[in-house]
């Protein structure tokens, strides 16, 4: 199905004297978008729907500039259905019962009985009272949902809302995809630069689409910006390289301080280390720096990662995090930085042992398990005459008067529990000899 004019122009702009390059190259139809070929592609679900003319209530998730907006714009077109458009950041329950009345009055006056389609961008600003004044005219068709989000939907969609739209993820462009878009831009004549004549080399645009970072609304905009500083000479409109260097210099990777990418990182910094791969936790280290991430945050989770991941395998790994932790915090950056880097290579590099995260999580659950249980007598003090004529402490053996400070036969557990055994260490590191000490005075216990 081809699109279809939508009360005059494709997205309903109005006629203005300057629109951004990246507003005026806006797809008009899927084959314009580049990217999300795993949505888009001819045979993919989502593009049959809208060929098919199946709407359907939806959300986007993805990173900035990657489409969102124009694709919920596209759909709607495609399928003849009329456009309103909210943003979450600007808009209130005032704005979304007007927005409703107005797609009641489409449906009333219009003579169709497709539903209008209700845009609403940045949707996981709702709280959710606002999201659920959506749900019964997502229920009776008054609308078809379709919301846009750069966060997890899972956690900022509340369950009502997110059970009724399909979820569809949307993945930052790739660098050829960007260096396409750059490329029509320069030859569209009408949207685009093309009557500028500009000449930007490959390697130019190459640039540009690495430091766009998979947005292609910030690779136009960089673009536009080049355009604007380019020289006149004898072959044409240039843009010299030192121009483009400092439009490139102040570029910042995508890091969104407490969303779904900055779990992301993290997470793939503290698998590298767990995984003994000391170059990959280098690189998850310096993205997140280089994002703008807080140094002091990766040094509380480095700190985690050495009782976590290595724990007595290596013990020096708990102390070389905490000292990294305390550089920081006397030397700020970039000394501190690199204090933090000393640690998380040498956490990947060290013996690996998760074996008292684990038998601590199994002792917390036997714990809540098995109550208030009373402490054995022979392993309660007694400091006054009272609690030793009560037995308080009889039967307790001093270990440092045993032979080899070691009370044989003595149990230490509740006597409704019986004996444990939590701490199994590993064969790594330090544990091997842990294991070999703690087998031996097993033996002798029992």
């Amino acid at each position: 199905m081809m699109p279809v004019d939508n009360e005059g122009d494709l997205f309903g702009e109005e006629s203005t004297a300057f629109r951004p390059l990246a507003d005026r190259m806006r797809p008009h139809t899927l084959d314009e978008c580049v990217g999300q070929a795993h949505l888009l592609a001819p045979g993919k679900p989502l593009r049959q729907a809208v060929e098919n003319d199946h709407l359907h209530s939806m959300v986007f998730w993805g990173p900035p500039g990657t489409g969102k907006t124009t694709l919920a714009r596209l759909i709607a077109n495609y399928c003849g259905a009329q456009f309103i458009s909210l943003s979450a950041i600007l808009s209130g329950v005032k704005e979304i019962r007007a927005a409703i009345d107005q797609a009641k009055a489409l449906n009333q006056t219009g003579g169709d009985s497709r539903p209008t389609v209700l845009f609403v961008d940045e949707v996981h600003r709702f709280n959710k009272s606002q999201q659920d004044a959506f749900l019964p005219f997502i229920e009776n068709g008054t609308i078809c949902f379709i919301g846009a989000t750069t966060e997890n939907p899972s956690f900022e969609l509340n369950n009502a809302l997110l059970s009724r739209l399909r979820v569809y993820v949307l993945k930052s462009l790739q660098p050829d995809d960007i260096v396409a878009l750059l490329e029509r831009a320069l030859r569209d004549e009408e949207r685009g630069l093309g009557k500028e004549r500009l000449i930007v080399s490959r390697e130019q645009l190459e640039l540009l689409a690495a430091h766009a970072d998979g947005d292609a609304r910030r690779a136009l905009n960089l673009l536009e910006i080049a355009a604007d500083l380019a020289e006149t000479g004898e072959d044409g409109k240039t843009i010299p390289d030192a121009v483009l260097n400092d439009i490139t210099t102040q570029g910042v990777r995508r890091f969104d301080k407490g969303g779904d990418l900055f779990y992301e990182q993290i997470s793939a910094l503290h698998k590298s280390v767990r995984g003994s791969n000391p170059d990959a936790a280098l690189y998850w280290f310096t993205r997140m720096l280089d994002g703008g991430c807080d140094p002091l945050y990766v040094a509380r989770r480095v700190v985690r990662m050495a009782m976590e991941d290595i724990g007595n395998a290596d013990p020096r790994g708990l102390s070389l995090a905490l000292v990294a932790w305390d550089t920081y915090e006397r030397l700020g950056s970039p000394e501190g930085e690199l204090a933090i880097a000393q640690a998380v290579v040498y956490l990947a590099c060290a013996p690996k042992s998760n074996a008292v995260y684990n038998a601590y999580n199994t002792a917390l659950a036997d714990a809540r398990q098995h109550g208030s249980l009373d402490v054995p007598m022979h392993l309660r003090n007694a400091p006054t005459r009272m609690m030793k004529a009560m037995d308080y402490g009889k039967g307790y053996r001093y270990s440092h008067d045993e032979p080899d400070a070691f009370s044989a036969g003595q149990t230490y557990f509740p006597e409704e529990m019986g004996e444990r055994i939590y701490y199994r260490p590993v064969p790594r590191g330090l544990e091997i000899r842990i294991k070999e000490k703690l087998e031996e005075l097993r033996k002798k216990r029992s």
